[in-house]
């Protein structure tokens, strides 16, 4: 009996035990499931969101930029591919290995592919752009070896073309991909990784107009992304506005050929509303090369010896030298602390302290008013008056008023503003006293002073308008999107603005200033180097020493026509050439030449120098083609200061 009980009672506990361990797999069961059904189920069914719906960018068509004729547009969108990939759905591969199979195939190196996938990429199903510009023949490649690339996908992605830009570089600037730090700063404004975006000139001020917004398609697909449906939904992009720029095509073409291989710029402004028609800076540089369709060396370009990327006419200082003499004028005249007509005496050179000072003229220019030396550009005369009667004080003030020092607001980056110096400023500079040479220095535009191509313009333009500025420009019109080689409808157009007014002098003393200036031309240090019998300019030369290697800049500063009864059709010409191995090459005075002869006789480049050899110009007889660095024409008995 007791033996029963004992059978029985280890019977119950067995039976005990299997409860419990039945029990507890069923609770560990039912704890998984629960977990699995209640506690994942939003990250299982983000997931499944992630792989099974998706949304692509339907590119917004950038905006076209226009020449004023609208008769060509100078950028322009193409038709092309970009190649994406999906990081999640790398797997079982790994990035690194898909960015070596791709790098061949892209052009890229691996490690700019392996850049753009993020360290997450196991988790990451946003769609990345790897290349854009990409050929119709590189999309079948990858779709003949698809399993060579898992997760890449391409797309249609218009790239941008620049049309026969040759030097206006540097006003268009270019488009490129948005770089990580560049989204960083901009994704609250609606950029995407697979944005394009304006890098410089043009395309960068303006982005946000001509850009667009992208629009997106919605699909169902598959965990490979392949697509279960049609499309879900769609959003429509909004192309971007055309911009219509200010500059001429024409004239830009034959200012760029006037200036010719020489490092410097030439600008060509209309002073009665501010419109820059032509802006040229050499060397300049092909955009078409810094689009998606391929990878680009900046490093080695932005350290090129030359600086292609530089647009010397707003990102460049350079000693004004004798073209400040019109700022000095305008100082005497407006001060009348000198009767223009008083005479000052030149022997080719003067004694300041226990220095000597010289005119270009080592044998002089004998008596010399105000009206004479200007035209003959009389060095003595100037740094006389200045030291003497005007200082540096008011030199810094008239240099100021119009406009030196001070950005010109043309809307391009990176303008510099130059120097006006003055007494304060040496002082903080370089923690010495200002003094007699320094004057004197400045009243001939050299020494600590510095302006920009573009500022020069605006003091002619203030000569020929009596005073007033208007801000440069070379924005015309924004228009509505338009199709294919034809522009929409005009949006917005600018008006032309007032930069800045100069009451300092009256409407006399701007006469006799214009009056001076075509004395220059017609019997002073201009006489030789202007030919065109098309127009009448008044104008300005000037020789800079640049303090190395016996090197100068060249400078002419002119308008024309003179005394126009119709200021719509004056323009102001800048030319500016750098570097010089002798200090009266004449090129910027030439190259003005032919774009006041090209422009107003309706001619190109090349039948102004056929015009100039059928005349025998003296410098075109052993012109056989465009002159080139190196090969000055001089002419020893004419000689600019």
């Amino acid at each position: 009996m007791i033996v029963e009980d004992r059978k029985i009672s280890g019977l119950k506990v067995k039976l005990l035990v299997l409860g419990v361990v039945v029990l507890s797999i069923f609770l560990i069961f039912t704890i998984y499931l629960f977990n699995l059904q209640i506690v994942e189920n939003l990250f299982w069914e983000s997931r499944a969101k992630k792989v099974s719906s998706r949304s692509e960018p339907l590119p917004a068509q950038r905006g076209s930029i226009w020449d004023r004729n609208l008769d060509m547009p100078l950028a322009l969108n193409t038709d092309s591919f970009a190649i994406n990939v999906v990081p999640a759905e790398i797997s079982p591969s790994n990035p690194r290995d898909l960015a070596h199979s791709l790098s061949s195939v892209l052009s890229l190196q691996t490690e700019e592919i392996l850049d753009k996938i993020p360290s997450n990429w196991t988790t990451s199903w946003n769609r990345i752009e790897l290349k854009g510009g990409v050929s119709y023949e590189v999309v079948v490649k990858i779709a003949e070896a698809s399993e060579r690339y898992p997760g890449v996908h391409w797309s249609s992605k218009p790239y941008r073309w620049y049309n026969s830009v040759g030097s206006i570089s540097h006003v268009l600037g270019y488009v490129g991909s948005i770089t990580v730090e560049e989204l960083q700063i901009l994704y609250n404004e609606g950029y995407a990784n697979t944005s394009s975006l304006g890098k410089t000139g043009i395309e960068k001020t303006y982005d946000t107009l001509l850009r667009g917004s992208d629009g997106q398609i919605f699909r169902t697909v598959d965990a490979k992304g392949r697509s279960l449906s049609a499309v879900e939904g769609t959003s429509l992009p909004t192309n971007g506005f055309d911009v219509v720029l200010t500059i001429d095509r024409h004239i830009q073409e034959l200012a760029e050929k006037a200036l010719g291989p020489r490092k410097g710029s030439l600008i060509v402004l209309k002073p009665s509303t501010g419109e820059i028609l032509a802006l040229v800076s050499y060397p300049s540089f092909d955009p078409n090369k810094f689009t998606d369709k391929g990878p680009v060396d900046f490093k080695n370009l932005s350290l090129n010896a030359d600086s292609p990327f530089l647009n010397r006419a707003i990102q460049s200082n350079y000693s004004p030298a004798s073209t400040f003499k019109i700022i000095m004028a305008a100082a005497i005249l407006g001060e009348k602390v000198v009767n223009p007509n008083m005479e000052v005496n030149c022997r080719g050179r003067m004694v300041l302290g226990n220095r000597q000072f010289y005119c270009h003229k080592q044998s002089g220019h004998g008596s010399v008013n105000l009206r004479k030396a200007l035209e003959q550009s009389c060095n003595i005369y100037f740094g006389t008056v200045g030291v003497k009667y005007i200082g540096i004080d008011t030199i810094s003030r008239y240099a100021r008023e119009f406009g030196l020092g001070s950005l010109t607001s043309i809307g391009l980056d990176g303008e510099v503003e130059g120097l006006v110096p003055d007494k304060g400023w040496k002082e903080e500079r370089f923690h010495l006293p200002w003094t007699g040479g320094d004057t004197l220095n400045a009243s001939v535009g050299q020494g600590f002073l510095s302006v920009t191509p573009l500022q020069m313009a605006n003091v002619m333009a203030a000569i020929a308008n009596n005073g007033t500025i208007y801000r440069p420009h070379l924005v015309k019109e924004i228009r509505k999107p338009g199709l294919g080689f034809a522009a929409g409808a005009i949006q917005e157009k600018i008006e032309p603005e007032v930069l800045r007014t100069i009451d300092l002098l009256d409407l006399q003393d701007y006469l006799f200033l214009q009056d001076a200036l075509r004395g220059v031309v017609t019997r002073g240090t201009g006489y030789w180097a202007i030919n065109t019998d098309s127009v009448a300019i008044a104008g300005k030369t000037g020789t800079g020493e640049i303090g190395y290697n016996d090197r100068w800049h060249d400078w002419f500063v002119a308008y024309g026509p003179y005394r126009s009864g119709n200021p719509e059709e004056q323009i102001v010409v800048v030319a500016m050439a750098e570097a010089s191995e002798i200090a009266y090459d004449w090129w910027a005075p030439k190259a003005t030449d032919i774009v006041f002869e090209g422009m107003f006789a309706k001619r190109t480049y090349e039948e102004v120098i056929a015009e100039w050899r059928r005349r025998k110009v003296w410098w075109s007889w052993d012109n056989k083609e465009l002159p080139q660095p190196g090969i000055p024409y001089v002419v020893e008995s004419v000689i600019e200061g």
